[in-house]
């Protein structure tokens, strides 16, 4: 494509004290054209994207706005000069309505008072636009993860961005949210407006990209039109390695039975869910939002309210009413939400790592020196790259700060891992890291749980699956029964029924 790009950098660094995490970086952002900008969580993507929104200042290198030489002194004045971004956090307060968020900052009057009238045909038009169809006064609180993206996309739309910033837009959404959204990016660049795109998804990337841009430890690694790198070419450049083999080996049948679950019924959410889990076994859980599958194993770790007719581990009748029971057990959770509900992101390393295993480092004092060989154990073991010892958890990339989640958890000494989503946002480099721990971990006499909304991953991971739908088992698939027709052919009740069957 022709023409002066609407934005650039031009051997742009980026220096944290001594640690330089940009090296002389070079992008172009054009009209009509969206740049994925892809690579492994840590190889400085968020920072290009700060730098070029105005929320962080680069080192060296220049900012290009139509081929002027340009410094932004903050995000505002990035949204001035048309730069909006759209980040992987929810940039919502969550006590306010979709309305008021999509002003906020930017309230409409009539005179002294507010043009509500105007703001709510507005807030309707933005929605509508995006498909979403919550309602202008409910509050964002209220909302699920998928719509709170979708506001916040409509909340960009509103500003009349003529470069789009999109930080993994589709990390919470499921597959129908996503090609409203791949909708609304084709419309906009029909539009003219410039749109830079992150993904750790590369089929996405693959079907909305017109350019790729990988970044690998903070320098450009490949840069060209998106048809001439195929999705196992933009893996192999983001990783440095060869990643065609990311899932590992199945492991088979034979291990005996390790939990036995009959009729856990979670209200309101599950009912009537019974399976077998195996030594060595990974088992996969499928199944549309909503499905239940999520609340059901909360349930059945105790972190909801729920009732069984039977619980066995071990051959042992148990009774799960809380997570310690669980914990007690064996059976631990690895959340989906390692930011809210998983690490403490205002703490160092080491006191989320050990924060659920304490009585493992002391009674009234804790034994420091024992933490901090933990957390060297933890770094070597799973791979956590930080650039100090001390930093903030939230200053880690997202793919460290599930390997330290996963780290925290395993300090239980769990028999049974329930991992909800392992992988969400995280790249292929560290999906195949993870993979690899997982499949070891139940190889070593454990067993493992994986709840995810990734249909390939479940296919690759799993020796078998379990579907998920209405809050009931629709169905189990084993070996070459694992398919992406059978899967959702189940999950949209089209499949034979088998709630009877114990997988």
């Amino acid at each position: 494509m022709t023409g002066t790009p609407v934005l650039s950098l031009r051997d742009v660094s980026k220096s944290f004290g001594p640690v330089e995490v940009l090296h002389g970086v070079t992008l172009d952002l054009r009209a009509g054209e969206v740049l994925a900008l892809i690579g492994e969580n840590g190889a400085g993507k968020s920072t290009t994207m700060k730098i070029l929104a105005g929320y962080q200042p680069a080192t060296s290198g220049r900012i290009l706005l139509d081929g002027e030489e340009v410094t932004f002194g903050s995000l505002h004045e990035g949204e001035e000069a048309g730069i909006v971004m759209i980040h992987q956090e929810f940039n919502l307060a969550e006590q306010l309505t979709v309305e008021q968020n999509i002003f906020l900052g930017r309230e409409l009057h009539r005179g002294w008072l507010l043009d509500k009238a105007r703001m709510r045909r507005l807030t309707r038009e933005y929605l509508d636009r995006v498909n979403c169809h919550v309602h202008p006064d409910t509050p964002v609180a209220k909302l699920s993860n998928s719509d709170k993206q979708m506001v916040e996309i409509a909340k960009a739309l509103s500003r009349d961005a003529r470069v789009l910033v999109m930080d993994e837009p589709t990390a919470v959404l499921t597959a129908s949210e996503t090609r409203t959204l791949f909708e609304r990016v084709r419309a906009l660049k029909a539009e003219g407006t410039a749109i830079l795109f992150t993904s750790h998804k590369l089929g996405e990337v693959a079907e909305i990209a017109d350019h790729v841009t990988v970044l690998r430890d903070g320098a450009v690694v490949h840069d060209g039109r998106a048809g001439g790198i195929d999705e196992d070419g933009m893996a192999t450049a983001m990783v440095g390695r060869d990643v065609s083999d990311l899932y590992p080996a199945k492991a088979g049948m034979s291990g005996e039975v390790m939990l036995r679950v009959q009729g856990l019924d979670v209200p309101g959410q599950a009912e009537a869910v019974s399976f077998e889990l195996r030594h060595g076994e990974i088992l996969g859980i499928a199944g549309l939002i909503g499905s239940g599958r999520t609340e059901a194993m909360e349930g059945l770790c105790g972190l909801r309210t729920a009732s069984a007719e039977r619980i066995e581990i071990g051959g042992d009748a148990v009774t799960i009413r809380r997570p310690s029971d669980a914990l007690d057990h064996g059976l631990c959770y690895l959340t989906e939400d390692r930011k809210l509900r998983g690490l403490l992101l205002d703490k160092p390393m080491w006191e989320n790592l050990t924060l659920q295993s304490l009585e493992k480092f002391g009674g009234v004092l804790i034994d420091r020196t024992a933490e901090e060989r933990a957390l060297d154990r933890a770094i070597s073991e799973f791979d956590i790259r930080s650039g100090r010892r001390d930093m903030r958890v939230g200053n880690l990339s997202g793919g460290n700060q599930q390997k330290l989640l996963l780290a925290k958890v395993m300090m239980s000494e769990p028999r049974i891992l329930v991992a909800d989503e392992p992988t969400r946002g995280i790249d292929i480099g560290t999906k195949q890291q993870i993979y690899a721990f997982l499949r070891d971990f139940a190889a070593s006499g454990h067993a493992v749980i994986v709840i995810s909304s990734e249909m390939q991953e479940v296919i690759g991971l799993a020796d078998r699956v379990l579907v998920m739908r209405t809050g009931r088992v629709a169905g189990t698939l084993t070996g070459q029964e694992i398919t992406e027709d059978a899967i959702v052919r189940l999950a949209m009740g089209l499949g034979a029924a088998e709630t009877e069957r114990v997988a």
